[in-house]
């Protein structure tokens, strides 16, 4: 496997993980009452363990490829985030939300796209091989 395809394979990963964590932070949040105390309630403390926790494969992953093609990939864990919102909390699914989620899939896709062109042509050479070459 080339280290792109891992790295984007690892913050497609933390995206998702990421994606649960902010479902178990609105069940956590749901739990808050006025004391101080509630804040110690599992789900939320499960919800910024999964926050961490998918903070650290994305650091891994970015590692091994361009911040600006990987980067872009964060905004699907609200693609997932919308998933989530319907099956744990019952949210609505409109036309608007879906009109959101095809812009953030376009922008990603047309971001990747964007990946391909930045690659060096074969006929481009560095100011440091003009040198060596005199």
């Amino acid at each position: 496997m080339s280290p792109l395809v891992r790295s984007m394979l690892m913050v497609f990963a933390a995206s998702v993980i990421g994606s649960f964590g902010m479902a178990f932070l609105k069940m956590g949040a749901n739990r808050l009452t006025k004391s101080i105390w509630s804040f110690l309630n599992t789900r939320l403390i499960f919800g910024v363990a999964l926050f961490l926790g998918s903070s650290a494969i994305y650091v891994a992953g970015i590692k091994g490829g361009q911040l600006s093609v990987l980067y872009p990939m964060v905004s699907l864990g609200y693609v997932w985030g919308l998933v989530w919102a319907k099956i744990f909390f019952n949210e609505p699914l409109t036309k608007q939300k879906f009109a959101g989620l095809g812009l953030i899939l376009l922008g990603v896709f047309f971001v990747g796209l964007g990946s391909q062109d930045s690659r060096p042509s074969p006929r481009a050479t560095t100011a440091s091989q003009q040198v060596q070459s005199h």
